[in-house]
């Protein structure tokens, strides 16, 4: 039986670059050479393409000769960019049966780069064109989970002109008057806590909004809520399955970036969560009911708030290509449900292809009668 050409995409033109180069390396490390035959497709901070090979680090592919994905049905393969004019060309071409892409961020995540393997045509692990964007987009996300009835953290968009210095101070205002402080300040589109300030005073919302508009056009303030941070991982195509939750107990204000990666001394992953079997049965319903409502595929990370207090639960965000190393919540939290990291990337492909089987089959010529 030939082995599975897989092309592990990572990197991008994005703010979580390095995060990407870290979870690519974890995956590279688990996916198994008597199945798989693995390129390696490392994208620039400028959003080349460049082919490495698993004999280096991740890391090293970015210094590979450049190639495209040729937005073409049919064709299946990287090409030399010196070759992309005549994409139809195999001279130099790198075949693929399926794409797996870690690309967090902007470019990655958003949907831009579903939408680029659609009209190639290939087969993908993770969510498709329309999940993915709204995934990314918490304020879109947010709209679309209240209006299922599913419980949300209140919030403020500010966005355009709002965010402009003459605006900003007026900007704030109004969060403050809606919501009250303290809050947090995070742009729209963005992951790993980039931009993301809590913010006690009208200055430091201010600040917040103008730091938190160098990453996005759009930025949320949110309600400050005095909560367990609760995480739920979620595989699946139309019949999705919920991980065990897991708890994250951070020393700082937040689960920052530097917590996340730099210095997770003061962080402890608690797996699973401490939650009465009533409580954690309740979140992963609820989990299951939100990649639902926002069209999920593949996969999905779910974070949640549980308030200390009243002990009401709402949905932070949903993030469609979570942190993959072997240390990152997402894995972890299925490894303690049973499925170990290298059987949880071979799951993820098995949806990407059965995804791509499944509408391979739909018909794209309309035929009367």
């Amino acid at each position: 039986m030939p082995k599975l050409r897989v092309g592990l995409l990572f990197g991008g033109r994005s703010t979580e670059h390095e995060v990407s180069i870290a979870s690519a390396t974890s995956i590279l490390g688990a996916l198994d050479p008597a199945r798989y035959e693995v390129r390696l497709i490392a994208v620039d901070p400028e959003g080349r393409w460049h082919l490495g090979t698993p004999a280096l680090p991740p890391g090293a592919s970015i210094d590979g000769p450049e190639v495209t994905l040729p937005a073409i049905p049919g064709i299946g393969a990287l090409v030399s960019s010196s070759e992309s004019a005549q994409a139809s060309s195999s001279a130099e071409s790198t075949p693929i049966d399926v794409l797996f892409p870690i690309i967090h961020g902007r470019g990655g995540e958003d949907g831009a780069l579903q939408g680029l393997m659609e009209l190639a045509d290939v087969a993908y692990v993770g969510a498709g064109v329309l999940s993915s964007a709204v995934q990314m987009d918490k304020e879109v996300a947010k709209r679309l989970l209240r209006a299922a009835g599913i419980a949300v953290v209140p919030w403020v968009c500010v966005r355009g002109a709002e965010l402009s210095p003459p605006q900003l101070a007026a900007s704030a205002a109004r969060a403050v008057s809606e919501l009250g402080l303290p809050v947090f300040v995070k742009p729209s589109n963005s992951g790993s806590s980039v931009g993301t300030a809590r913010a006690g005073s009208p200055p430091e919302v201010e600040a917040a909004l103008a730091d938190a508009a160098r990453y996005d056009t759009k930025v949320l303030v949110e309600k400050a809520v005095d909560a367990r941070e609760i995480e739920v991982a979620v595989i699946g195509n139309a019949d999705p399955e919920a991980s065990v939750p897991g708890e994250i107990r951070c020393a700082q204000e937040f689960y920052d970036y530097a917590a996340k990666y730099a210095d997770d001394q003061g962080t402890e992953l608690l797996i699973p969560a401490p939650l009465s079997e009533e409580e954690s049965e309740r979140i992963r319903g609820v989990a299951i009911e939100a990649y639902k409502v926002l069209d999920g595929e593949g996969l999905a990370r779910v974070d949640f708030l549980l308030d200390r207090q009243s002990g009401e639960l709402t949905i932070n965000e949903l993030n469609s290509l979570p942190g993959f190393t072997e240390g990152s919540m997402f894995p972890r939290l299925w490894e303690a449900t049973g499925l170990p990291y290298p059987a949880l990337i071979d799951r993820l492909i098995e949806l990407a292809l059965e995804r791509h089987a499944q509408r391979s089959r739909l018909e794209t010529t309309y035929r009367r009668g």
